[in-house]
């Protein structure tokens, strides 16, 4: 055998030139994400909350926080810098928004994460003051010193392809109120192409007290609605406003219409142990809730009406220790399993809960 033959050394060549490329190094990290935020127990009321889509670190916290400060533990994409480092002390006082930026491994790439501190003084909403997502276009309640903490649907509904409009996503705004100048809407949308793939021929309107956690969207819609804020007392009643008119034809989850089903709205409110979230697998079934204040009849109104729902306590129920309080708003009832009435409408306004 000849190996000096021409063909057999360019064959050669090619070898160590297809090995030498399959070898280089790997191109630099161009994700700059916080991926943890760790803050030691003792200090929160509950799990601390990272909003990736609005790039937000949400934190819920104990006076005994205000008075030391915190030192999170911040883990960040693989290759990435934080600047505060990780291990800083982080104060809380009249300096100002507390952010982080992180620069991705590449250094292309930088994404400035800002802290917002939630405490509820008041468990009163008239849905006056409303904000726009940047980038889907989506809106959503806030509070008048403008953090946030009610969520809704429309995040998943945003990777469904709709139309970047706020007026295409089931939550949104109206002038149509019962009290000062706006209320909440709620309206079950039609799904999109890329829903249905998924299965998901509708969206129920939702708004609920807690957050959205965007990294079980796609996978699992139900565990990515995240019920409840931390509660301080013992609640006594759910009051508020709603008018409700429900959509035409009922249809199940495969997209058929029932015969004689008409849709209903839901409104309740949950008191449960803990502070790690509930979410739309357990809420109905966890053995953390404590109380339950439920709307009996979700049927159309056609003018604002008043509820008044008492909290109903389990037998034995302790109510002591960490508390979260869930307000949970939907216009299909059983819209957390793809059924309803596209066209149903909700618009719900002066909601609060009232304390023993």
């Amino acid at each position: 055998m000849n190996l000096r033959k021409p063909g057999f050394l360019a064959a050669i060549a090619l070898f160590v030139l297809l090995f030498t490329s399959c070898i280089k190094d790997a191109p630099l990290n161009p994700e700059a994400d916080i991926d943890s935020f760790i803050v030691d127990k003792k200090f929160l009321t509950s799990d601390v909350f990272i909003d990736q889509a609005n790039a937000k670190v949400l934190l819920y916290l104990k006076k005994s926080a205000y008075d030391s400060g915190i030192v999170p533990r911040i883990v960040v994409t693989p290759g990435a810098t934080i600047t505060p480092p990780t291990g800083d002390t982080l104060r809380f006082d009249s300096t100002g928004t507390q952010q982080y930026t992180v620069t991705s491994q590449s250094g292309k790439y930088h994404k400035v994460y800002t802290v917002n501190v939630v405490n509820i003084g008041t468990w009163a909403w008239d849905f006056e003051n409303w904000m726009i997502q940047p980038t889907s276009k989506y809106l959503y309640p806030i509070e008048p010193d403008s953090t946030q903490i009610w969520s809704s649907g429309n995040p998943g509904v945003s990777l469904a392809g709709v139309p970047k409009d706020p007026s295409a996503y089931p939550l949104r705004d109206t002038t149509e109120a019962y009290h000062g100048n706006y209320s909440a809407v709620l309206e079950t949308r039609g799904g999109t192409t890329l829903s249905g793939i998924m299965g998901i021929r509708l969206f129920a309107g939702s708004l609920y007290l807690g957050v959205f956690d965007s990294k079980y969207a796609l996978t699992q819609p139900l565990a990515a609605t995240q019920f409840g804020q931390p509660y301080l007392g013992r609640a006594a009643r759910f009051t508020g406003y709603y008018k409700y008119r429900p959509g035409a034809v009922y249809q199940n989850k495969a997209g058929k219409p029932v015969d004689g089903a008409i849709d209903s709205c839901s409104i309740y409110a949950v008191l449960y142990r803990g502070t790690t979230r509930l979410d739309g697998t357990n809420i109905h079934t966890s053995d953390r809730v404590v109380a339950v204040a439920q709307l009996p009849d979700g049927s159309a109104r056609g003018n604002f009406t008043r509820f008044d729902l008492p909290f109903v306590y389990k037998p034995g129920a302790i109510t002591t220790g960490s508390m979260m309080l869930a307000i949970v708003i939907s216009s299909s009832q059983n819209g957390d399993k793809y059924e309803g009435a596209i066209g149903s409408r909700l618009l719900v306004d002066s909601l609060k809960i009232i304390h023993e």
